[in-house]
């Protein structure tokens, strides 16, 4: 199995990497950009068969340690 993790700021959160991408989107002629938000991108190969645990297991490790939960969100997918 594979676990696809997608972590993101909040939107009630300043994003300053975002608005930094956005102004030079717009600076070189792309306009229109509402907003952009810069996140990460966590890929994690599991030796388990066990869907259910390895989905528990991963969302406490979001919670816990791979996002901060004050400022970001994730959204987590098994493959």
């Amino acid at each position: 199995m594979k676990a696809k993790i997608i972590i993101t700021p909040k939107k009630a959160v300043l994003d300053p990497q975002g608005k930094t991408v956005q102004g030079a989107l717009e600076h070189i002629g792309y306009n229109g950009i509402r907003a952009v938000h810069i996140g990460k991108y966590i890929e994690i190969e599991l030796d388990s068969d066990d869907r259910e645990s390895a989905k528990k297991q991963l969302e406490e490790a979001c919670y816990m340690f791979l996002s901060n939960p004050v400022i970001e969100d994730y959204k987590l997918e098994i493959e």
